[in-house]
């Protein structure tokens, strides 16, 4: 077993993942108070559906969709912004296409994540058909925590 090192005692790196949902969002904050707590980084991961995702609706309704993100995407972060300037942590916004599982997973693997936070599913059909924070639970390889 190797000799204990002053310092290095704590997680490194944190990931959350950010959707704009209020549930989302309180995951975003007890992930920076974790993170100002344990001088961690902070990666907050936002996940944009790509435009083939959207198909089936109307080029209005597809444009519409995306700029949606895009004000999301803003908002996000401008909030983190602000939010880690004010509790001094190292934190940025990390914004991807694709699956959020696989995002997740992929930005935790890259910046060597200690663990990854996010926010419970409110929805119905989510809780049905399995929400990120289960499917993380069963399949990642990095301790989670989910926010209520």
């Amino acid at each position: 077993m190797g000799a204990f090192e002053l310092g290095t005692d704590g997680p490194s790196a944190l990931v959350v993942g950010v959707d704009g949902s209020e549930s989302s969002l309180r995951a975003a904050a007890y992930a920076l108070g974790l993170a100002r707590r344990q001088r961690a980084r902070l990666f907050a991961v936002y996940v944009r559906r790509e435009p083939g995702a959207f198909l089936t609706f109307g080029g209005t309704a597809v444009q519409a969709l995306v700029e949606a993100q895009g004000e999301v995407e803003s908002e996000l972060l401008e909030m983190l912004d602000q939010q880690a300037r004010e509790w001094g942590v190292d934190a940025r916004l990390v914004v991807r296409p694709g699956d959020p599982l696989r995002v997740l997973g992929e930005v935790a693997t890259e910046v060597k994540a200690s663990g990854i936070i996010v926010g419970a599913s409110a929805g119905l059909g989510r809780r049905l058909a399995g929400s990120v924070a289960i499917r993380l639970v069963r399949t990642a390889k990095w301790p989670v925590t989910v926010v209520p």
